[in-house]
């Protein structure tokens, strides 16, 4: 798994959006301590959090599932372009046979470190590569699928939806996968926004 934050908002401009409320810009300090002692106050403790929305962040997320990426998508106030397999799973026709876990298997799949998960997911990779040269359309190959076969994307969200997802992703009730990427988000995360988030440390 490897995240990158391509781009985020800067603390003022959600800083600016409170003040908006109440007219009071000429108690800014640009994004420095005063406004962001206002964004906690307003957006955290006294849950006036529709003012967090005005802070955006956007991801480019590579390495994981696709039962991971199905589980992302339940975050609804979230944009996600994700990996074509339309387009893209062409990528395995030249593959020689999968017959064993090795570098080449987890270029493809996230491996669970399951013994038979895993050998039944290698045993599905090597189904599609077969289904794949018998010049089956990558729309009806893609059905073989297995649930470990790797995607990326582009994520944006804003940080009440961020707040939301990392607090209840990065607990230990939530799918290894995803606790993984919660702590991953959260510490791409520009250090002078991260006391905006809880994240749980499981031990």
């Amino acid at each position: 798994m490897n995240i990158t934050l391509l781009s985020h908002t800067p603390l003022k401009v959600c800083a600016c959006a409170i003040r908006t409320c109440w007219q009071s810009f000429d108690k800014s300090d640009d994004g420095g301590e005063k406004d962001r002692e206002l964004i906690d106050r307003v957006g955290n403790k006294f849950k006036h959090s529709s003012t967090l929305e005005h802070l955006v962040y956007t991801f480019y997320i590579k390495g994981i599932s696709r039962a991971l990426l199905q589980e992302l998508a339940r975050h609804r106030l979230a944009s996600l372009s994700v990996k074509s397999t339309r387009y893209t799973l062409k990528e395995l026709k030249t593959e020689k046979p999968f017959t064993c876990s090795c570098k080449r298997v987890e270029k493809y799949l996230v491996m669970t470190k399951n013994t038979i998960v895993d050998e039944m997911s290698i045993k599905a990779l090597e189904n599609l590569r077969v289904v794949l040269n018998k010049n089956v359309s990558n729309d009806i190959a893609k059905y073989c699928l297995p649930e470990s076969y790797k995607s990326e994307l582009t994520w944006t969200i804003n940080a009440r939806s961020l707040q939301n997802f990392i607090t209840l992703r990065s607990d230990k009730s939530a799918l290894w996968e995803m606790q993984k990427l919660a702590h991953a988000v959260y510490n791409k995360l520009p250090s002078d926004h991260k006391y905006i988030f809880t994240i749980k440390q499981n031990e």
